[in-house]
């Protein structure tokens, strides 16, 4: 079945060009587009697609708003988000991760990684830019967020999906893993997967973002 994807972006040039090369793969059809957040809360809603292009700065209703309403804590029936944007900032990467986007990229991406973010979302990964996930571990560096009020229960984990955890969190990707701990990849996804449904996270990137916040990992050590 096709990936079902809405493009919420407020320059219609922009949508017109996601739509052409989305629609160009015969797994993916782009169903749907908003000029803005608040008509992308409202299309995404009435059409329910598996991802939803959404870009950052939008009139009415801004993308992080947007994603909020979407994905963010509480919703009943979350919807995948992948965040677009030309602002490669530091508090916008957090507080879109924060809103529950799945992924965060540049659009001065190719074509080809833009289609196979949608199909890696889609799927129920999280993918973030290799450029964002150093700022994001940058951002911790420069001004660390307070621990968490209530910290998941870590004790839970495994001392392998401890540093697996860690390795995660340190911006590696399973074949890094798998090489830096000198197991299989197939082993460290499986890894990856305890982590996520004991920590009880949605997915790798809130993995990376508890880490720090609960001190698991400090920034700036090796």
């Amino acid at each position: 079945m096709s990936v079902r994807v809405v493009v919420a972006d407020d320059h219609e040039l922009v949508r017109t060009g996601f739509r052409m090369i989305l629609n160009a793969h015969p797994d993916i059809e782009a169903v749907g587009e908003a000029a803005d957040g608040a008509e992308a809360v409202s299309v995404a809603h009435r059409l329910r697609p598996d991802v939803v292009l959404m870009d950052i700065r939008m009139p009415r209703m801004d993308g992080l708003e947007a994603t909020r309403r979407l994905a963010g804590p509480g919703v009943a029936c979350p919807v995948k988000v992948l965040m677009l944007t030309t602002f490669d900032l530091d508090d916008y990467v957090y507080e879109a991760l924060r809103a529950g986007a799945s992924g965060f990229l540049l659009k001065d991406l190719r074509r080809d990684d833009l289609v196979n973010a949608v199909r890696v979302v889609a799927a129920g990964e999280a993918l973030i830019a290799p450029s964002i996930t150093r700022r994001l571990i940058s951002e911790f560096a420069r001004r660390p967020r307070p621990p968490a009020k209530t910290p998941p229960p870590l004790d839970s984990l495994t001392a392998r999906e401890r540093e697996v955890l860690v390795l995660m969190a340190r911006g590696q990707s399973n074949a890094e893993i798998a090489a830096t701990l000198v197991i299989g990849e197939q082993t460290v996804k499986t890894h990856v997967s305890n982590v996520l449904a004991k920590l009880l996270l949605r997915d790798r990137v809130h993995a990376v973002i508890l880490a720090y916040e609960v001190g698991l990992v400090r920034p700036g050590t090796p």
